[in-house]
């Protein structure tokens, strides 16, 4: 089977990014994807003509540019790209240290934006092309003991909003996807950090933090069925703007929007009192 669309794929070498590129490759895609180290793509993908691995700092403009530069030179265009790359931190935002702070903002923020920043120059010259950066439930529903985690996804989902209508007459599409809990390696150790700071007060975000290592390999979510969705949004003609993934995320999405509108209605009274009468 012969498709023609070239893939960008971030944070590749694992989990539903890997799902992806073997899916992708499978049906006969063009894939590029990155890593912090070209060698762990190669060992799980092997040898092949359509598949570009690439070495790739994604909180580096230029690493960042030079990637997007070589996938462009070898396949001729780039029409679909994946913000997959992030890490899940957890800590109370005291505890938090500035270079776990930053660390994590450069990944599950910066590095969409500097892959968006290298791949719209391309895109624009095509006048075509889709990008879909994955934030998480968290970044629309979040829980007690992520606050920075929900930052940054937050972030993602408010970037990937307005860029969307931004781009929209250049004919790009953007897809921010909030997925909930899937089984990979995401609550692993290579995945999630915890603050290297404790406070004991904390003690109720330590108990949710330990919570949510247990739930490591009983994710309701199947990455390869993450997959199959992600390559049916690239041949919609008009993919959603926002797509939450899985039923868990559904559900505290759905709860979020009740207590929204219950907030709202119940505050009403204050809420207009601001207004110049």
């Amino acid at each position: 089977m012969e498709n023609s669309k070239v893939w960008f794929i971030t944070g590749a070498s694992k989990g539903l990014g890997l799902s992806l590129v073997k899916k992708l490759l499978q049906q006969g895609y063009k894939v590029a994807a990155t890593s912090r180290k070209k060698e762990s793509l190669e060992k799980e993908i092997g040898a092949n003509d359509n598949f570009l691995p690439l070495e790739v700092d994604l909180a580096s403009v230029t690493s960042v540019e030079k990637a997007v530069k070589s996938t462009h030179s070898k396949f001729g265009s780039i029409d679909v790209v994946v913000n997959n790359a992030g890490y899940g931190i957890g800590g109370a935002v005291e505890e938090l240290n500035q270079k776990e702070l930053n660390d994590s903002f450069s990944i599950n923020l910066f590095a969409v934006i500097n892959v968006s920043n290298a791949v719209l120059p391309y895109m624009r010259a095509q006048r075509s092309g889709y990008i879909i950066n994955i934030s998480s439930v968290a970044g629309f529903a979040p829980v007690q003991g992520w606050a920075i985690y929900a930052a940054a996804k937050y972030a993602v989902v408010g970037l990937s909003e307005v860029m969307a209508q931004d781009v929209q007459e250049l004919g790009i599409k953007v897809t921010v996807t909030l997925p909930g809990g899937f089984r990979t390696s995401f609550l692993s150790n290579d995945s999630l950090v915890l603050s290297q700071s404790k406070i004991d007060d904390y003690k109720e975000v330590h108990a949710t933090h330990q919570r949510y290592l247990g739930f490591n390999g009983v994710q309701i979510g199947d990455p390869e069925k993450a997959a199959d969705v992600f390559i049916k949004l690239a041949e919609l003609p008009n993919p959603p703007v926002r797509l939450f993934m899985g039923s868990d995320a559904y559900n505290r999405a759905q709860q979020k929007l009740d207590s929204i509108v219950k907030d709202m209605e119940t505050w009403k009274d204050l809420t207009m009192e601001t207004d110049f009468k």
